[in-house]
């Protein structure tokens, strides 16, 4: 079906389904801890799960490692060691790979982030939200202001020169100069990427059965224009939709799933996407969503959700989804390599969005318009 002349860039991504309270916007594979945190028993669990999924990806060299959840930041320093030591034990890494870990900006956890980092972890991701003590407890935040400002301080005191903090705009009720000035509270924190996002109504999440007072699409506009230009101003360069980051400071596990890389999935609620050059088949896999009933499957097929081979109509939709959302445009040739398609597949498309104002198609790549960029979803939508 597919034609490939290499595999894509390959990364690993581990995911940590406990929170201590979860949040009511929250969509993620996300579970309140209600007792002891098994840390011993998933660690060993999620290392039986890599192994499940070594055969696929013999030989493949992994570019970053991403621990999400969830907050991989309830477990401790020693549980991340042991399994970012059996990682290593397991598949070969790149020189300076890339590992994030995701933390909540709480006291406990900053206290491991040292330990975190002589773990081998070399980026951290700190879920701030807004700096505002309405909009932290609307948000269903555990944390407050000042532990998210005392968490920047204590992650860089560990060593951390890599920092991610993830932000939220359109929250309910919020005025453009409140997002402002939650926007400059991060920038004065100089993180070196900044995940700045506008707070959507996710389905089976409380926030969507009873909607919030949201700002509405105007102001939102208005938000992330004035905060593009602050972004900009003060040397953050947009990459993604939402992400933003000074030089050489881009996110390269993301960038993989953005430009439609391979990835494996361990962990509850995982997912992962791998491609079989030999046999020309891109597959798609998820493994068991609750806590239970994955660490008592792991290792086996019985972990397995559900692994389907995607159709070529599937993988021109999944490339447009992902490598639309950056500025960097793509070539035809970066398409066909990454889809194992002629180019010619999507070139009706294209042409179509080029006339209606959303593309510029050159010989030198495809590019969004202005327009094009604010009316994303509708363009993404015509490769379907």
């Amino acid at each position: 079906m597919f034609s490939f002349a290499a595999p894509p860039p390959l990364s690993l991504y581990i995911h940590f389904p406990w929170c201590t309270r979860k949040c009511p916007y929250c969509d993620f594979n996300s579970h309140t801890l209600g007792g002891a945190l098994p840390e011993q028993a998933y660690v060993d669990a999620l290392l039986k799960d890599l192994e499940q999924e070594l055969p696929a990806v013999w030989g493949r060299t992994v570019q970053s490692l991403f621990l999400g959840g969830g907050t991989p930041s309830l477990f401790s320093a020693a549980a991340i060691e042991r399994l970012l030591s059996g990682v290593r034990a397991r598949v070969p890494l790149s020189p300076g790979a890339e590992i994030t870990l995701e933390a909540n900006p709480g006291s406990a956890e900053q206290e491991k982030f040292a330990g975190y980092h002589q773990a081998g972890v070399n980026r951290l991701s700190i879920g701030v939200q807004s700096f505002s003590a309405p909009q932290l407890q609307a948000l269903g935040r555990i944390h407050s202001a000042g532990e998210a400002q005392h968490a920047v301080q204590a992650a860089r005191a560990a060593g951390f020169d890599n920092l991610n903090l993830d932000l939220m705009f359109g929250l309910p009720q919020q005025s453009l100069d409140q997002a402002m000035i939650d926007l400059e509270t991060a920038l004065d924190l100089q993180p070196t990427h900044l995940s700045w996002y506008q707070l959507t109504l996710e389905p089976n999440t409380p926030f969507f059965h009873q909607p919030p007072p949201l700002p509405d699409d105007e102001l939102t506009w208005a938000m992330q224009e004035s905060g593009r230009s602050r972004l900009a101003a003060r040397g953050y360069t947009q990459y993604e939709v939402s992400a933003w980051a000074r030089e050489a400071r881009r996110c390269r596990h993301n960038l993989n799933y953005w430009r439609f890389g391979d990835y494996i999935g361990i962990g509850a609620g995982a997912h992962g996407k791998v491609t079989d050059g030999g046999r020309g088949v891109i597959q798609r896999y998820s493994k068991k969503r609750n806590p239970r009933d994955y660490l008592a499957s792991a290792g086996s097929e019985a972990c397995s959700e559900g692994r389907r081979q995607l159709d070529s109509r599937e993988a021109v939709f999944e490339f447009a989804l992902n490598r639309l959302r950056l500025n960097e445009g793509f070539t035809l040739s970066e398409f066909s390599a990454a889809c194992g398609l002629e180019a010619q597949q999507i070139m009706p498309v294209l042409t179509q969005a080029a006339d209606d104002g959303l593309l510029s198609v050159t010989e030198q790549g495809v590019r969004h318009t202005v327009q094009g960029w604010r009316y994303l979803d509708d363009l993404i939508q015509r490769f379907l």
